[in-house]
């Protein structure tokens, strides 16, 4: 089987989808969102192809980012804090 740059990303996209989901719901997931962002950036910044990947991932946030409805906000905000975390890795 061949591993692929959207094999490699989509599970830390759908990662961050699904705390930005449960922020809907009232759930505080600002110190999770990090730390997901955090641990992708690690886990993917050992690959020989990093500088893709993290370009890729970071697309990819901004893709869910640009089609996430206006009406939700603590959703949008989840994204955003991911976006930037994944720009400036600690």
């Amino acid at each position: 089987m061949t591993t692929t740059i959207v094999g490699l990303i989509t599970p830390h996209l759908l990662r961050v989808i699904d705390f930005a989901n449960e922020a809907e719901k009232g759930v505080n997931v600002d110190w999770h969102v990090r730390d997901a962002v955090s641990r992708t950036m690690d886990e993917l910044g050992n690959q020989f192809n990093a500088p893709v990947l993290v370009t890729a991932y970071i697309d990819g946030l901004e893709a869910a980012a640009g089609q996430a409805p206006k009406t939700r906000p603590a959703y949008m905000r989840v994204l955003q804090v991911a976006i930037i975390a994944a720009r400036n890795p600690a």
